[in-house]
């Protein structure tokens, strides 16, 4: 599942960054809160961490067109503003939980599980291509009746595949968005890390999910 952090403030976001990623989040840290809103908007993501106090954009404002341009999206506001006014004032504005700073990141993580659980819209915690059933938050993989042990790559591998069923994703895109940095054209751990999956999820099966799609990338399912 990924993660957009909106925090202006470099040691508590890469605090919050390593201690999600450790939970097996993908995160994407962003400073200010006009690049929040257009990531929140131009991306899919599946929580958004908010602090209230940022530069260019108020977080508040943030908040409010988040939740005019896309209602089911979760928000937890996270941010040194303590007063009762600004808490009820977030919440009327569309937040789902309100945290103040500091906290306890074993608290934040269960909030974060809990919004994840809700499930506004329905099947978006549980991902399905043919056979192959993918559990987002109890991070459970089957294909039929075996069950499959992923490392976190290899889960976050198999996500972003099925998240895009049908369509062929390029070796960019993945390293975009599963290893969270710029693709470098000497590297082959994409190529790496599909012969895993393909050892995992498709070996020993009559069907063959993963597919190569030349001169792109990769694919699984039937094309759209």
């Amino acid at each position: 599942m990924r993660i957009l952090v909106a925090e202006d403030d470099q040691p508590v976001a890469s605090f919050l960054k390593k201690g999600l990623e450790a939970e097996h989040y993908a995160v994407d840290i962003v400073p200010d809160g006009q690049e929040a809103l257009y990531m929140a908007e131009e991306y899919d993501y599946d929580l958004v961490l908010l602090d209230l106090v940022l530069p260019k954009l108020d977080g508040l404002q943030v908040l409010r067109q988040i939740r005019n341009r896309k209602k089911n999206l979760p928000v937890l506001v996270l941010t040194g503003r303590a007063r009762i006014e600004d808490r009820v004032k977030g919440l009327d504005l569309g937040a789902d939980d309100y945290m103040v700073k500091p906290f306890a990141f074993r608290e934040l993580t269960a909030r974060v599980r809990a919004l994840l659980r809700r499930g506004d819209v329905p099947g978006v915690f549980k991902l399905q291509v043919d056979d192959l059933e993918m559990n987002l938050v109890e991070r459970i993989v089957r294909r039929g009746e075996r069950a499959i042990e992923l490392t976190p790559k290899e889960f976050a591998l198999l996500e972003y595949l099925m998240r895009n069923q049908g369509r062929a994703v390029s070796r960019p895109m993945i390293i975009e968005h599963v290893w969270n940095f710029s693709f470098d054209t000497m590297t082959n751990v994409v190529d790496v890390y599909i012969n895993y999956l393909r050892k995992k999820v498709d070996g020993g099966a009559e069907k063959k999910l993963i597919q190569t799609v030349r001169g792109v990338g990769y694919r699984i399912g039937n094309t759209q």
